[in-house]
């Protein structure tokens, strides 16, 4: 199955035609990127994610410490432990690719550097204003040009 390519330009995505519904492989129908809604072929469903490992495009990212099924509001959060010197990332569930529920693993389409990069999780801050920001950051990794640079 078609997997969006976080690093590929997505301006006009190609249609998947295995469903013959016109949509498009890992995002809302039109291709849309969708940041607070698992995919459907990602394998999610209503399962306790906690405790999962999670790989990045290019490793390890850390353990999930927090998941949330809400309707178009679902997220992980990943204690990146050592990597990231013990921070919390915030991960929206459109991120999430794959679900491998044998090996506990969740693999997302972004790069450790991509995660790296994104603003910063508080998990005290409760303004919804992050979670607007952080949704763009990753809308904006399908993009051809790179997030933070000047357009």
């Amino acid at each position: 199955m078609d997997r969006l390519d976080p690093g590929a330009a997505h301006a006009s995505p190609k249609p998947v035609t295995d469903d013959g519904q016109g949509g498009f492989a890992g995002g809302a129908p039109a291709g849309a990127f969708d940041p607070w809604r698992y995919r459907d072929e990602a394998g999610v469903a209503d399962a306790d994610l906690v405790g999962y490992k999670v790989e990045a495009t290019d490793g390890t990212i850390g353990k999930i410490d927090a998941a949330s099924h809400e309707v178009n509001a679902s997220y992980l959060v990943v204690d990146t432990g050592p990597w990231i010197f013990g921070r919390k990332v915030m991960l929206p569930a459109g991120t999430v690719n794959l679900v491998d529920h044998d090996a506990r693993k969740v693999v997302v389409d972004r790069s450790r550097d991509q995660v790296k990069a994104a603003p910063e999780y508080d998990e005290t801050d409760t303004d919804p204003s992050y979670r607007d920001r952080l949704g763009g950051y990753y809308d904006d990794t399908y993009a051809p040009v790179p997030p933070g640079t000047a357009r």
